[in-house]
């Protein structure tokens, strides 16, 4: 049986009941990584059940740094699921394994920058049709927090988070099904949210294998905190700081160096470089956000390889 971290249950892997804030939010996210293929992505689902939609976002790298991608807001009434826009999300078995899959048309993107300008990359590149069959399956603890009411936090206020091994297809137009086989990790919060509500961060998320994983959370001058996931233990990260190498003249981070020290007097040194990037943003009452995702390649102490996403957030006008 799966180890449960923190105030939470595995009950707390299904929907909850729609909070009364007017951006009450539940949503889950999955990211996946095969490196044999060196192809990654990531599905997202947010219910925004009392604003009538849902964010729904899914995205897959190819190896040569293109990618298939779309983003929509179909219209939602309740928050019973996570079936939206193409995207469906089952929890198969509560804090162990969960199936997700896509069917749709999505934008292919030799140049997946293009979406600094959303309008415009609708309008000029082509589509194709893209299926994802995927299981998630737990390699570690399911570990999270469920905060109070009136905490003040407009942006996570439950979460929680989990490494998994990954398996599953990945079919592109009318081509035959590619098998996947990686890992990943799981995220799902839910409360209030609003995207401008945390000045900046940097998430840094990876998978060496079944044995170890990593989450890395700093603020956007790269100073925080995070955990190993080591089989069915977790290690807490005392310091991180990360240094970032950004494109220049733009915000697009294209490599990164991570220092840490564990709670157990360890020191370890993860070098990361950006294989594909792709620039999102949210937009409310004239407020920008914008985060920067990374499919990245790790690796541990000069040695082991892995793979994972980078994700920078930051509120620019």
């Amino acid at each position: 049986m799966v180890q449960i971290i923190g105030n939470i249950s595995p009950q707390d892997d299904f929907t909850h009941p729609l909070g009364p804030e007017d951006n009450f939010n539940e949503s889950v996210y999955f990211n996946f990584f095969d490196p044999a293929q060196n192809r990654g992505g990531f599905v997202r689902i947010g219910n925004r059940a009392n604003e009538g939609y849902a964010e729904m976002t899914v995205i897959v790298w190819n190896p040569d740094g293109s990618a298939y991608f779309t983003y929509s807001k179909p219209e939602i009434s309740d928050n019973n699921n996570w079936r939206a826009g193409g995207l469906d999300v089952k929890i198969i078995t509560p804090a162990e394994k969960v199936n997700t899959t896509f069917t749709g048309k999505v934008l292919h993107m030799q140049n997946p920058r293009d979406m600094q300008d959303p309008g415009r990359a609708f309008k000029e590149n082509p589509r194709q049709r893209l299926s994802l069959n995927l299981n998630h399956t737990a390699v570690g603890p399911l570990y999270g927090h469920v905060g109070e009411p009136g905490d003040g936090n407009n942006f996570a206020r439950a979460h929680t988070e989990q490494h998994m091994r990954v398996s599953g297809q990945i079919t592109i137009g009318d081509g035959i099904p590619v098998d996947f086989s990686g890992w990943g990790i799981r995220d799902h919060s839910w409360g209030p949210r609003y995207w401008q509500a945390t000045p900046a961060y940097r998430w840094i998320t990876g998978n060496f294998g079944d044995d170890l994983g990593m989450v890395i959370t700093t603020n956007g001058e790269g100073i925080g905190k995070g955990l190993f996931q080591e089989g069915e233990r977790l290690v807490k990260i005392e310091h991180a700081v990360i240094d970032t190498v950004f494109e220049p003249d733009t915000h697009y981070h294209t490599a990164l160096r991570a220092a840490l020290k564990l709670e157990d007097g360890r020191q370890h040194v993860i070098e990361g470089i950006v294989k594909g990037y792709i620039p999102l943003r949210n937009r409310r009452s004239g407020s920008n956000t914008y985060v920067g995702e990374g499919m990245t390649q790790y690796t541990l102490d000069g040695q082991r390889i892995g793979y994972g996403l980078s994700e920078y957030l930051d509120q620019r006008n």
